[in-house]
């Protein structure tokens, strides 16, 4: 009998805010929530905004004046939508009217040679055959150019591209702990998972004493690993600068580093580790893996989740050389305007020109089903699969292809054999891929389309979060699951409202798609479908139950009496969850960062024939029997 691999926490940060509790969500859905939801999500904003501060619990302006969630919305709340979602590009990245770069010059001496004086410690190694050098005072010397040289200069130049979905303005997460030149990414990944562990409500030493050191996996990573000047970036950078490479640079910069910080300074986990990337699917790629340690019984708990800084100049270019990113003129293009709307960058089905990227950083707390009912978890989800299929022969690598077909067709089918063919037609929607590219609204349109006309669904609710963060690349598929959960959780679905409709080649036969937001009603969707269609051709569809059809399936499989105790020990998980939450909103986060500290003693390891015992660790690790091969050996 599988474990079912059940969500119990979430959390991380994109352009729409922190993400657990649904406050991203809720960010995305303002307009359709009551006012108590509403007010309290900007005030969270606001104060990650540096709009406000917090003196002894209570949210003051700049002059000391005590707020409340209802003057905080008066008077605030035009610059919070302004410095979230997609947006124009921020200073804090780069000048998109004023990217650095270098111009070439070639000055030629002509009749009269050129002379310049400079310091001898700056002269090149080794001296260009056509230069000559005269000592002068000091260590200057004047160098005297006998013939034509080249020099590169700095330059600035707009770049075509000056929209993304960024952290909210004025929100730094190395700021939050003592970050040590960590990269952007690494940074977000330590805020991001400590967000998604504080949310389970359940304090991480009490969970490991449940299992055993190496039922415990983290699955995490980025695409496009650490490439600010942290990173790789500068290491690449630095000569060409003239600068050194630290020591720190290469190996921050990995891409899977993410999982090995997880590991060493916020879990101290001695568990199985991993990074499994798969371009925009990434997030997926990893979830599958997660969902699959625990099926297994492989492991108990997985943290599953990615972070993703790509907003740099070289990104920006390197996708933009691809055609694949939406850029001022296009923008103007499309709506026939002077001036873009870069707000509405991202238009996922409707009439575009690319996509939008964007910075995030998503994680996961799963569980199986019997650990959760132990320790009383609060169950947000469960994901019984995710299906991954290739392309097959391509011409272009950036194409999309025909394995996109089959992830979705096998997530369709998979969830109509557990739930049955009316919960799917009449009670699931879509969280599409929408990448915004002109290809992308017409190749998963008619996938999604088919695929709806064969299992007989009619009218299938389908929606984009990009429209609203961006395309975070290996985050991306994270962005949709934590907002498929928010969908879950208040009955809506939200509309594609970058758009003012629907492009005319879209395929929707069977398909719902809206620019506004649709109130389904409580418990009204029972599964979501999540679609990610990546480079390479790596496509990926997971099944994401909602927590009550989850909680119907426990206590078929466990019994009323056991889910009746299961219940009365998750009040305990909601109530110190929410303290997190109610703590988070006023800016009191208490990352964690364990850098040095609780170090485990290898000499202080014990092994026997039977098991390990680990320093730290209350449950011994014990050596499974392994039959699966024994009918082959005498």
């Amino acid at each position: 009998m599988s474990r079912l691999p059940v969500i119990v926490g979430f959390g991380g940060y994109n352009a729409a805010g922190r993400s657990s509790f649904h406050h991203g969500f809720r960010r995305t859905v303002l307009e359709s929530l009551a006012p108590q939801a509403r007010q309290e999500t900007l005030a969270g904003l606001a104060q990650m905004m540096k709009l406000v501060q917090v003196v002894e619990g209570q949210y003051r302006d700049q002059d000391g004046q005590a707020l409340t969630h209802a003057d905080i919305e008066a008077r605030f709340a035009k610059e919070i939508l302004a410095g979230t979602l997609v947006r124009r590009i921020e200073a804090q990245h780069l000048d998109p009217d004023a990217a650095h770069w270098q111009k070439s010059i070639t000055l030629d001496a002509g009749l009269q040679p050129l002379t310049f004086t400079t310091s001898r410690k700056q002269l090149p190694e080794p001296l260009p055959a056509n230069w000559s050098v005269q000592e002068l005072d000091g260590n200057e010397v004047r160098v005297t150019l006998h013939d034509s040289c080249e020099f590169k200069v700095d330059s600035y130049r707009p770049l075509a591209v000056k929209s993304a979905g960024q952290l909210p303005t004025g929100f730094e997460p190395s700021e939050l702990y003592n970050a040590r030149f960590h990269p952007r990414g690494l940074a977000m990944t330590v805020v991001g998972v400590t967000d998604a562990l504080r949310s389970v409500g359940i304090e991480w030493q009490r969970i490991i004493q449940h299992v055993r050191p190496d039922e415990v996996a983290v699955f995490a990573g980025s695409v496009m690993s650490q490439l600010d000047d942290n990173g790789y970036g500068g290491m690449m950078q630095s000569r060409l600068k003239g600068g050194r490479v630290t020591a720190k640079q290469l190996a921050l910069g990995l891409n899977t580093m993410p999982a090995d910080f997880i590991n060493a300074y916020v879990l101290g986990s001695v568990g199985t580790s991993g990074s499994v990337t798969g371009a925009c699917a990434t997030f997926l790629y990893n979830l599958q893996k997660g969902i699959e340690q625990i099926a297994s019984g492989k492991a108990r708990v997985v943290i599953v989740g990615n972070s993703e800084a790509p907003i740099t100049q070289e990104c920006i270019e390197g996708y933009g050389a691809m055609g694949a990113l939406a850029t001022e003129d296009g923008l103007r293009q499309i709506e026939g305007s002077a001036e873009a709307d870069l707000r509405r960058a991202s238009r996922p089905f409707g009439e575009n020109c690319g996509f939008t990227l964007a910075e995030a950083c998503q994680f996961a707390v799963l569980m199986d089903d019997e650990l959760a009912l132990e320790l009383g978890a609060d169950i947000h989800g469960a994901v019984p699969d995710v299906f991954i299929n290739a392309d097959g022969f391509k011409k272009s690598i950036s194409a999309p292809g025909p394995g996109n077909y089959l992830t979705v067709a096998k997530a369709v089918a998979s969830a109509v054999q557990l739930l049955g063919a009316e919960a799917v037609r009449n009670r699931s929607f879509v969280h599409a891929h929408g990448s915004s590219t002109p290809a992308n609204r017409i190749t998963e349109s008619e996938i999604l389309d088919r695929v709806a006309g064969a299992f007989g669904i009619e009218q299938w609710p389908v929606t984009a979060v990009k429209a609203f963060v961006g395309h975070s690349l290996a985050t991306a598929s994270g962005d949709q699951v934590i907002a498929a959960l928010g969908a879950f959780k208040y009955g809506i679905v939200p509309g594609i409202k970058t758009i003012d409709a629907v492009a005319d080649d879209v395929h929707q036969q069977h398909l719902s798609l809206s620019t506004t937001d649709r109130k389904m009603g409580e418990q009204a969707l029972d599964v979501a479908f999540i679609n990610s269609k990546g480079f390479g051709g790596n496509n990926a569809s997971a099944v994401i139950l909602a927590p009550h059809v989850a909680e119907r399936m426990l206590r078929k499989r466990h019994g009323q009496a056991a889910f009746d105790a299961y219940l009365a020990r998750r009040e305990g998980t909601r109530s110190a969850a929410a303290a997190y939450d109610q703590q988070a909103l006023l800016g009191k986060l208490d990352i964690i960062y364990n850098f040095g500290n609780d170090m485990i003693d290898d000499q202080a390891i014990s092994i026997t024939t039977e098991e390990i015992k680990v320093p730290g660790f209350e449950q011994p690790l014990v050596f499974k029997k392994d039959e699966r091969y024994s009918d082959m050996l005498d």
